[in-house]
């Protein structure tokens, strides 16, 4: 099971947007939070942003919607060049419709859950999704801490994926740093959005590097959901 690093582009230097997707190209997917000051109380950037990241860099962008009627609003971000787009389920009319037109127009279609929203009631719906986002913090900020109380919620989520036999990520977007990354890795996390710890630091590429490697060894000698697989 291979993990994988999503810089988090909310965290760089607006001004110097192509650079700093540069700045990451040994990463995995590049993250691209997209905030609407509805869904969430904060207003980020939306397709044409993504449309020029998309131009700027080699690294596939993984958009993460943070917006109301994602129903409307998702198709475009795959037009825009996303590689994965993910929605709400909070926000989402029609859930499996909309993984099915985001999987249609060519990307990986996902579906992020608050904190306080629990995986069990979706469970029916995850052969329709490629990959399913536990926020580890209330979405709508980068920097925030670390919430250790969805850690049991990870591992139910890797539960129901073993359950039906599904070849899908699992990916935990927030306070995920080199003191947190293991702990999310063992409770069967495999894809991790790092923010502040990737570019807070003064070598982002080396900062993927080091949390890649720090996740990939707890997934291969301690976590027992890797082991078992």
């Amino acid at each position: 099971m291979a993990v994988q690093i999503n810089p988090s582009i909310l965290s760089a230097d607006f001004s110097r947007l192509a650079e700093e997707a540069k700045a990451v190209e040994g990463a995995d997917w590049l993250h691209v939070d997209v905030m609407d000051n509805h869904f969430v109380p904060n207003l980020t950037l939306g397709a044409p942003i993504v449309e020029s990241l998309a131009r700027a860099t080699d690294t596939p962008l993984d958009c993460h919607l943070m917006i109301e009627e994602p129903d409307r609003w998702a198709p475009a971000y795959v037009e825009a060049g996303a590689g994965s787009v993910t929605f709400h389920a909070e926000a989402a009319a029609a859930p499996v419709r909309l993984a099915r037109e985001i999987r249609a127009k060519g990307a990986r279609a996902a579906m992020a859950l608050k904190p306080a929203t629990p995986i069990e009631p979706y469970e029916d719906l995850l052969p329709e999704l490629d990959m399913v986002l536990i926020m580890t913090v209330e979405p709508g900020f980068g920097g925030q801490a670390f919430l250790d109380i969805m850690l049991p919620k990870i591992r139910r989520t890797r539960e129901l994926i073993a359950k039906h036999g599904l070849e899908m990520w699992l990916q935990v977007d927030g306070g995920v740093s080199a003191d947190t990354i293991e702990r999310c890795a063992d409770a069967g996390a495999d894809v991790f959005v790092a923010g502040s710890a990737v570019y807070g630091t003064d070598d982002p590429a080396a900062a993927v590097r080091s949390l890649r490697a720090q996740a990939a060894e707890t997934t291969t000698t301690t976590a027992a959901w890797a082991c078992n697989h």
